[in-house]
C-alpha cells in the first residue's frame, strides 16, 4: 500500500488527490492530509518535518519521497497515458523541484484554499487514513 500525504486545505492538492482517485482503478493508493494524526505518525517514522512542507509526500515501500519525485512516482502507478509522465524523472531533481517549489509557494494564491480539510465521500472514505 502506497500512502500519499497532502495539504488538506489546498485546492490544487485536493484536485490532485481527486485526479489520482479517479484514475487509480486498482485502489492502490491511500491518502492522509498533512494535518492528520496519520500524517504526523508517518512524518515521525520517516523523519520529515511536515510543518515545513509545501508539498505532498509519497510513502512507498517503507521510503518517503517528496516534491517532484513523489508526484512522478504517483504518475508511474496510474494507467496509460498518465504513467508516461514518469519520463520527467530524467530531468535533474534541482530543476524538477525548482518548478515544483514555484507552484507550491503560489498554490494558495493561484488555486485558493479551504477553511478545513476535504471530507471524503462514503465511497472513498476507506482509502483515507485517520490513524496509523
Amino acid at each position: 500500500m502506497d500512502i500519499i500525504l497532502f495539504d488538506g486545505v489546498c485546492n490544487l492538492c485536493n484536485g490532485s488527490i481527486n485526479f489520482v482517485i479517479r484514475h487509480d482503478r486498482r485502489g492502490h493508493f491511500r491518502f492522509a492530509p498533512l494535518q492528520s494524526d496519520a500524517a504526523a505518525t508517518l512524518a515521525t517514522t520517516h523523519q520529515i518535518d511536515i510543518s515545513q512542507m509545501a508539498s505532498f509526500i509519497l510513502v512507498q515501500n517503507g521510503k518517503a519521497y517528496t516534491k517532484s519525485t513523489a508526484a512522478l512516482r504517483v504518475a508511474r502507478q496510474l494507467p496509460f497515458p498518465w504513467k508516461l509522465l514518469y519520463a520527467g524523472i530524467i530531468f535533474p531533481r534541482f530543476i524538477r523541484d525548482g518548478v515544483y517549489n514555484i507552484v507550491a509557494r503560489n498554490r494558495y494564491r493561484w488555486f485558493g484554499r479551504k477553511d478545513s480539510c476535504m471530507v471524503p465521500t462514503p465511497e472513498i472514505k476507506e482509502r483515507f487514513l485517520d490513524k496509523i
